[in-house]
This record gives C-alpha cells, structure tokens and sequence, in this order.
C-alpha cells in the first residue's frame, strides 16, 4: 500500500502538527471559496459575428488612441452613465441613421439580458440609450480582422459536390477561382474562429482593460483599478465555463471577486492584476485548442471532422451537429427536406452551412442564426430574436421573422422579411429582392412572442445598404474602393408574389394558435393576392365552360400539366411538393 500522506496545519497557539490523511478525511471538507477554480475561457462569439459594422469612420488604425478622446468625449455627454444617438454621431462624426444602427446592432450582442438597451421598443432605442463602457467595447472590436476561410484539402472533389461555382462574392475577386470557390463553401471551424478571437484579445488586452479602468485618486494615472461592476462588463467579450454552464456572473469565475458580499461593494482590484490573470487563462486556453485543432489536422480523417464536411454531405444529407457550446449545426444537407422545431432548438442558435438544392424548415424560437454558403435552397427560420445573418449565399429563398436582419456577399436571393429593423445590405451583393413576409404556422405567433419579435412593424422595404468592402475581412483591397456603398436590394413585384405553404408536422403535438400570416401585407401586395385569386378562379370557370370534345380536353390537360412541371422546376417548388406528398 502506498504510504499516508501527511498533512501540515497550525494550531491556534501557532505551533505545526502533522496529522494522518485517514484522519482528515474523516470530517466534512471546508467549502470551497472559489466553486470554479479553473474555469475556462471562451471569447464571446456571437460580439464578432454579429456585432461588426462595416462603417469606416468606426474602424480605426489605432483603437486606443481614438477611443480615448471619443470615450472621454461621450462620458461628457452621458447621463447616468448611459449615451444616445445624438451624443453617438457628434462624438464619432457619423450620421443619426448610422448612430442609430450602433445602438441598435450594440443591443443585438449586449452580454447582459438585464440591459435596457435589449428589451427596448424601437421608440425608446433613442431615450434608453447605450452603457458608454459597453458602447467603448464595441468599437474597440470594429477593429477586428476575421479569419480568412479556410480551404479544402481536395479542391478537386468539392468542386465535384457543387455544380456550379462563380467567384463574384465581394472579396472573391481578389481569390484565385479555386480559392474563390472554396471560400463560400468553407467557413473556418468553431475551433479556428475561437483561437483567432482568443489570440486578437490576448494582443488587445491591456488597451480593453485600461479603456475600463479609473485611476486611484491622488496617485495619478499610473495606477489604475477595475471594479466589480466594470469588470462585468468584460462579460460582453469573454464567457467563461464548459459544456453550456457558463460561469455568471463573470466576476464568480475570478479568484478576487468571486463570493463577493452582495451587501458590501467588492474592493476594487488593480487592473494589471486582472490583466495577467486573464492573459494566463486565454494563454491556457488557446494551449488547448491549438492541441485540438492540431490533433484533428494530423490524426485520421473521420466523419465528424469539418475539413470533410462536403465529403461527408453526400452520405449523410441531414447532418445536424449538436453542441453544448455554441450553435446548432446543420451543414452539408443536399438535394432533401430537413424540419427541425421547437422542440428540437428552442432557445438555441443556429447555423445553416453549405447547403444546396434542398428545403429546410426551423419552425422554433430562436436566439441567433447564420445562413453561410447555401445555393438553390428554401430556408424557412420561424422567430429570430437576437440576429440574422445570411452570407455568401447564391439563388436562395429565405423566410424569416426577426428582430434584424444582415445580408452579406449574396446573389439572386429572394428574403421575404417580418423583420423590426431595417435589413442590413453589405458587403457585394447582386440581384437582391426583399418582400413582406408570405407564410405561417400555427406555433408561429408563439414564437415571436417568447423571442420578442413584434408583428405590427415590418421594414422589410426599407434596407439600409452600407459599405461594398468589408473593412473586418483579412484581405487588402484596391485604393478607392473602401467609400463604395453595397448595391441595395429591390422589391418584388406585387404580381408575382406568392403565399408559402407550410406542410403540418404537428401531428401529435398540440395545435397552435396561428392561423395566418401574423405580419399585415401592404395594399398592393394584398390587392395583388386578391386580383390573382380572382383571375384563377375565372379562368378555373372558363376552362369549365368551354365546350370541348374529349380528346380536346384530354390535350389542354396534358397541356396545363406540362406547363406546371416547368414551373415547378424553374421555381424549384418541386422540393416543396415532395414535402406535401409526404406529409
């Protein structure tokens, strides 16, 4: 047996014993002061994903040295710490519609649901304003360069999975055909992306930290400590915790704040304190990932590993990954239906990756969601209450009811929207259309409750088209380019708009409330419907009407129905009937 371990206490006179471990583990242990003493770090993704603008004037060359003037400047403008539109634009030399996109696009990815910026109705965006240190943050990170996406080890055999390629996506141009055509289809792992955060936030640290701490008084700037309070609001960058159980409030993950005194304010800690403590975590962090990452690329190759996904996507068509972290992956779905509902991802996040030729229906609440890479495919996403972004997407169909909407580097995509703010148009895009929203399902209004999203305001025709080059890819761009504005999006023509039709998967399953369209349809739009229905019907009369032999008849028929095969393939509604059929 192995020898006792012995333990060394002192006694309350000061004198050192040594005490047999047999003995020790026979009474309760002491509690533990800190319940996670080694938590793990995680950048706050959804901040870069969705929280980047690609307005100039707010990517600056130099963070720390614009923002401490314009921080300054906007803390003389607060009231309660907090700071609106107008005080936005003045300090930023930015216009009252992009101001307003800040505090808006900023309440989208707040860290903290208790924020009166997330649950804000549009009129009161403008009263209830910005944290100036939450508002500091978020244009500390406009700075960030994203990870350029990754390509496929055999370019060969993806370009056999997709049949048709086309290097127009904005930055495309400046890839070679191949890189072009991989650059959709690959978005980098969770893995790539959470390292290159990690790393950008090791490098910026010091500067985020000083831009939250205050000055002892009387001792100058050189001393400077961060609070409780602010130091919370780091949480809008960095998570902490494993498997889903984040750690919050974030100071609980600190060995200085952790069980603090909710009754007495905790002792403000020296900033350079919480700044080695934090690079020693993101340090361990990144040591870990860099071994997964690193162990994925030099182990063999299986199903489950990213860089094969289009392989992996004609053997498995409905591949949906789920995770404990992070959003819900459906990827690499082809040529097929895929309904997931509420009970599948509600409360969730989602992305929609590499999809092609195929109808795919998420009727359940969501937080965010992503569409990347998909082509000739009908998304149906039921209530978005945080973000919606659709990139690098080409001839797609997207339905959605959400609170914004982002669309990026897409071509001869359709979006029919119930969306509260006006949809966001970036980056270089081709033959967009946007329409009201056109469908329903009976758990639809449900839905839009419990995320927040409001159907008496629609501003589906009202995009907001902004810069044509992303100033946050990792690319160079040709001089003169960066001032170019995004081609906006049209609106499709009253006359051929049409209803979706859901199929009903609730078999089983209670039966909503929802028996129509929960956004209004504009005039033309409704007149439209009514003068489509009206001619069907008078044609449907006529056809019943006209005298016909037989033989006559049976060559109108076969006439209509051949005309009606086209249009189902042309439209690509011909995946929708397949669902209906087998519903």
């Amino acid at each position: 047996s192995s020898p006792k371990e012995k333990i060394c206490n002192f006694t309350h006179e000061g004198a050192m014993i040594e005490e047999d471990q047999d003995l020790i583990d026979q009474s309760p242990p002491p509690p533990d002061p800190n319940p996670n003493p080694n938590p793990t770090i995680h950048p706050r993704r959804v901040s870069f994903e969705h929280g980047l603008l690609p307005i100039q004037k707010l990517v600056f060359a130099d963070p720390i040295q614009t923002l401490a003037p314009v921080k300054q400047k906007l803390a003389d403008a607060a009231s309660n710490n907090r700071v609106g539109s107008g005080a936005i634009a003045d300090a930023l030399q930015i216009s009252g519609d992009h101001a307003r996109l800040v505090l808006e696009t900023l309440g989208s990815v707040l860290h903290s649901e208790g924020d009166p910026l997330v649950g804000a109705k549009p009129e009161e965006v403008e009263s209830v304003g910005a944290d100036l240190r939450d508002l500091v943050l978020f244009l500390y990170i406009q700075s960030y360069k994203k990870l350029l996406p990754r390509t496929h080890k055999d370019s060969a055999a993806v370009a056999d999975v997709w049949p048709s390629t086309s290097a127009f996506d904005g930055y495309l141009s400046a890839l070679s055909p191949i890189q072009a055509n991989n650059s959709r289809r690959f978005m980098p792992s969770q893995a790539d992306d959470e390292a290159h955060q990690l790393s950008y936030l090791q490098k910026h640290l010091a500067n985020i930290i000083s831009l939250l701490a205050e000055p002892v008084e009387g001792e100058g700037e050189e001393s400077l400590v961060l609070s409780m309070e602010a130091f919370e609001h780091l949480g809008f960058l960095v998570q902490f915790g494993d498997k889903g159980s984040d750690i919050s409030p974030l100071s609980q993950a600190t060995p200085f704040f952790a069980n603090s005194d909710p009754d007495m304010p905790a002792v403000p800690v020296p900033a350079s304190q919480v700044h080695d403590w934090l690079l020693q975590n993101i340090a361990s962090a990144l040591e870990s990932i860099t071994e997964r990452i690193s162990g994925k690329e030099n182990g063999p190759s299986n199903a489950s590993d990213q860089d094969d996904a289009m392989s992996d996507a004609c053997e498995a068509p409905n591949k949906v990954a789920p995770s404990d972290r992070g959003p819900c992956l459906i990827e690499g779905v082809s040529k097929t239906s895929l309904v997931k509902q509420a009970s599948d991802l509600r409360g969730r996040s989602v992305k929609v990756v590499n999809c092609h030729d195929s109808v795919i229906y998420l009727l359940a609440p969501l937080r965010y969601a992503t569409v990347h890479g998909c082509s000739d495919t009908t998304i149906v996403l039921g209530a978005v209450g945080k973000a919606l972004r659709v990139e690098h997407c080409e001839r797609v169909h997207v339905i959605a009811a959400a609170k914004r909407v982002c669309i990026a580097n897409c071509r001869e995509c359709v979006f029919f929207l119930g969306v509260n703010q006006r949809p966001l148009i970036v980056g270089d895009n081709h033959k967009l259309q946007v329409a009201p929203y056109n469908t329903y399902y009976s758990h639809l209004e449900e839905h839009m409750s419990e995320v927040g999203v409001e159907a008496t305001i629609n501003k589906w025709d009202k995009p907001l088209a902004l810069g044509a080059v992303d100033p946050h890819d990792s690319l160079s761009h040709p001089a003169g380019v960066a001032d170019a504005q995004a081609e906006s999006a049209a609106c499709v023509d009253p006359d051929q708009f049409i209803n979706f039709l859901i199929p009903n998967w609730f078999n089983g399953e209670e039966i909503g409330s929802t028996k129509d369209n929960p956004f209004p349809l504009p005039d033309p739009y409704m007149a439209a419907q009514q003068r489509n229905l009206k001619n069907l019907e008078e044609t449907r009369q006529s056809l019943r009407e006209t005298p016909l032999e037989e033989n006559r008849k049976k060559e109108l028929s076969s006439a209509l129905h051949v005309y009606f095969k086209d249009w189902l393939y042309a439209s690509g509604n011909i995946r929708q009937l397949y669902c209906l059929q087998g519903d």
